[in-house]
């Protein structure tokens, strides 16, 4: 789709698709401060088309897809603290990590400091090592493979089952008196 004829409207869908709120890139590009037509015109099929064109293209661009981002989600959520050591269990070299072990790490913190004995004392390394967040990556992917479905539950009272005790006698009057009186009208009705 080439940009929108109406020069405005090609400026208003690029702040949209730039992330900016309706309300502000409508009046960005010289609309005056309207939240109501703000919004009709975000909703018109033409804009709603380039907005969603524009973003495609900036994923492209930036090599963005669902297949990477899965990707990479699940070299966090399945990732083994194990591979990031030798078989002497001394911390790899980030340079000797594979793919997969370099995108779990989040921060690699090495400490060296001299052990008492002066000049003749051995020196000390300590590796401080944080992994992104597993549980919240296997979250995600679980999600997007529908594996949690939302569940809604209503209860009565205390917890218990609905039971129609749990509306007020005035309530369940009104309830009937409506259903009574809509009835009425659309037996008044003409056919």
């Amino acid at each position: 789709m080439p940009a929108l004829r109406n020069a405005k409207w090609e400026m208003f869908a690029q702040e949209i698709a730039k992330g900016e709120t309706t309300e502000k890139a409508y009046a960005k590009v010289g609309y005056v401060e309207d939240h109501a037509n703000s919004w009709r015109l975000r909703a018109r099929p033409e804009i709603k088309a380039r907005v969603q064109e524009l973003i495609e293209a900036g994923a492209e661009q930036a090599e963005v897809t669902i297949g990477r981002v899965i990707s990479e989600l699940a070299k966090i959520g399945f990732s083994d603290i194990r591979s990031l050591f030798n078989e002497n269990g001394a911390l790899k070299r980030i340079e000797d990590l594979g793919d997969d072990a370099a995108a779990a790490l989040s921060s690699v913190e090495v400490v060296t400091r001299r052990l008492p004995g002066g000049e003749d004392a051995e020196v000390e390394h300590v590796a401080k090592i944080k992994l992104w967040d597993k549980r919240a990556a296997l979250v995600d992917l679980g999600k997007h493979l529908g594996m949690f479905a939302d569940r809604v539950e209503l209860t009565g009272k205390n917890g218990g089952p609905i039971e129609t005790a749990d509306v007020s006698d005035i309530e369940a009057a009104r309830r009937v008196a409506f259903v009574l009186t809509k009835g009425a009208r659309e037996q008044q009705r003409p056919n």
